[in-house]
């Protein structure tokens, strides 16, 4: 049952995306604490999944296709959801489509990769962007209440998630650009091969 749990905190963070949706739409304090609260829970276990089954020399292959899956959703949706109150709005929304890219752009990247049996390692950099990305979605979560707790004259929860936001979204595009190049590489190599 132990070596089981990486694989069950990661189908539990798909399943705490519907409650999230709907924790998202409750009015005020309760709501905006609830989505907040249900989105670090669901942060928490993508690292902590990772991180267990690596101790355990537990890493599956259902493991391996369920993991990316569920942090996709996850920021998707908290992203969409944001766009779609105004919380993220203007040019903001840019920051939201370049981090939603970028996931895309991995994924594919992973699969055709994988094919060639080659792996596309996260790089520092790589995890510090998910980091930031992570805190930027909670705190932009916690709405108005957020708003009334973090309160720096011209700086509260809203104004610090947006620049967190930009912020990981110019490492995505740094992150990204060097995950495409090495996919490129690989590709060119394999038609080099087949002249």
């Amino acid at each position: 049952m132990l070596k089981k749990i990486p694989n069950i905190l990661t189908i539990g963070r798909i399943i705490i995306v519907p409650f999230f949706v709907l924790a998202f739409y409750l009015p005020g304090f309760y709501g905006d604490l609830t989505a907040c609260v249900l989105f670090v829970i669901a942060s928490f276990t993508d690292f902590l999944d990772g991180m267990l089954a690596r101790m355990m020399g537990e890493e599956s292959k259902l493991g391996e296709l369920l993991d990316p899956i569920a942090d996709k959703i996850i920021v998707a949706t908290a992203l969409i959801l944001l766009v779609m109150s105004g919380t993220i709005k203007h040019y903001e929304v840019i920051a939201a489509i370049i981090i939603l890219t970028r996931e895309i752009l991995i994924s594919g990247l992973r699969e055709f990769l994988a094919r060639g049996q080659i792996k596309l390692p996260v790089t520092n950099l790589a995890k510090l962007k998910t980091f930031l990305q992570m805190v930027a979605i909670a705190l932009l979560l916690t709405g108005e209440t957020g708003n009334k707790i973090l309160n720096f004259q011209d700086y509260n929860a809203q104004t610090i998630g947006i620049i967190l936001l930009w912020l990981s979204a110019f490492l995505t595009l740094y992150t990204g650009y060097e995950y495409l190049r090495k996919g490129i590489d690989h590709a060119m190599s394999e038609d080099n091969k087949s002249k």
